[in-house]
Order: C-alpha cells, then sequence, then structure tokens
C-alpha cells in the first residue's frame, strides 16, 4: 500500500507559472515523445486522488478524458459531477487519513495523489509515501509552488535518478521513516 506523487516542476520549484499556466512544461523539446515513465507509473495505481484545482484544468485538456483508473477529486465545493464526465470520477472530502484507510480498505491499495495543494495536505499528515519528480529546466521566478510549509522535517531517500534529452531530469523518493 502506497500514496505516490507523481509531478513535474520547474527548476526553482513550481508547478504551475503565476498566471497559473503550466505551457512551460512543454516549452522543452521531447524529439521522442518519451512519457518519462508515466505509462508504468499509471500502470502501478490502483486509483487518483486529485484537488479541484488540478481537476478543473484536466477539463480544459483538449483530449479525451485521459484516465482509465478510478478518479476521487478532493473538494469541498464542489457539489455534483457535469453531465460530460458522468461516470468518470467521485466527488470526496474529509480527513485525508480516514479518506486514504477507506480507499485502501475498498481495495485501492497505490494511490495517486496529484495537484499542489493535495500534495501539500497529503504531507502535512505525513501520507506521502513516494514521490517521483520530474524537473523541466527552467526558472519561472514565481508561481504555484511544488512543495509548502511542514509542521515537521519529513526525510526522504533518492532511489533513483534519471537525465532524459535536453536536460529534464526525473528523480525518485521513498519516504524514510524510523
Amino acid at each position: 500500500m502506497a500514496n505516490l506523487a507523481f509531478i513535474a516542476t520547474s527548476l526553482d520549484g513550481y508547478i504551475a507559472d503565476k498566471s497559473n499556466e503550466i505551457d512551460w512544461l512543454y516549452s522543452i523539446p521531447n524529439p521522442n515523445n518519451l512519457d518519462m515513465g508515466f505509462v508504468k507509473h499509471m500502470q502501478s495505481i490502483d486509483a487518483l486522488v486529485m484537488g479541484r484545482n488540478t481537476f478543473e484544468l484536466v477539463l480544459t485538456l483538449e483530449c479525451e478524458w485521459p484516465y482509465s483508473k478510478p478518479v476521487f477529486v478532493l473538494s469541498n465545493t464542489l457539489s455534483s459531477v457535469p453531465a460530460s464526465c458522468e461516470g468518470k470520477f467521485s466527488i470526496v472530502k474529509g480527513d485525508l487519513r480516514e479518506l486514504t484507510t477507506k480507499l485502501q480498505d475498498d481495495g485501492y491499495k497505490n494511490l495517486y495523489i496529484d495537484g499542489g495543494v493535495t500534495i501539500q495536505n497529503f504531507l502535512k499528515d505525513d501520507l506521502i509515501d513516494e514521490m517521483i519528480i520530474t524537473t523541466i529546466p527552467v526558472l519561472l521566478g514565481a508561481g504555484i509552488s511544488l512543495f509548502g510549509q511542514l509542521k515537521d522535517t519529513l526525510e526522504f531517500r533518492c532511489i533513483k535518478s534519471e537525465v532524459f534529452p535536453h536536460g529534464i531530469s526525473q528523480s525518485h523518493f521513498k519516504r524514510h521513516r524510523i
């Protein structure tokens, strides 16, 4: 059982620019269309837990619904599923520890945690077991940070790093608990 974050950041740690845009993610060429481990990651998880902001961003993408696994959207403000998304996701809220336990009891053992605020809140509750962070070699200078303040230090160990063409790097971290 694990809660896993798989996310991209700028070199200075932002997941979106100051206009809440993510165009910069595609500013570095990827001529071979490498998925950088995303397909393998998706095969390793049972469900996604994402925040409302990330969910709303996904809805703006010009593509079909990108997930084949169950999606749980954390929101205190969404009250219904848009007709175009019927059956594609469920709205959840409440204590993250209780939610995680319930999802795991329901058979969703490996959860993909997605979205900046959502990842920050899972980290605040020490509920992230692994993080795969892809670093795009651009400096944004401002924007939405991946990490927020924590009450306690959380120690992670880098178990794998890889460099892709054009300077994109990816590091896989595992939570170190004593």
